[in-house]
């Protein structure tokens, strides 16, 4: 019985240290593709703004 309870706690132990790296996997991983969906979305807005900045320039260059 001692055997057979040792064998299950070692078990365990070894599951839950397995599920624990897991679910530390599985944090580093969404914040990294929240970080790069943020810093995606940083690069488009700046992209745009440059890009509508150049549009009124080039308006303004025309009109004058």
């Amino acid at each position: 019985m001692d055997a057979a309870m040792a064998n299950l706690i070692a078990f365990l132990n070894s599951f839950l240290s397995y599920l624990l790296l897991f679910a530390v996997c599985v944090a580093v991983i969404l914040i990294a593709v929240k970080l790069g969906i943020m810093l995606r979305k940083n690069k488009d807005a700046k992209t745009a703004l440059e890009a509508a900045e150049a549009t009124d320039q080039e308006l303004t260059e025309k009109k004058a």
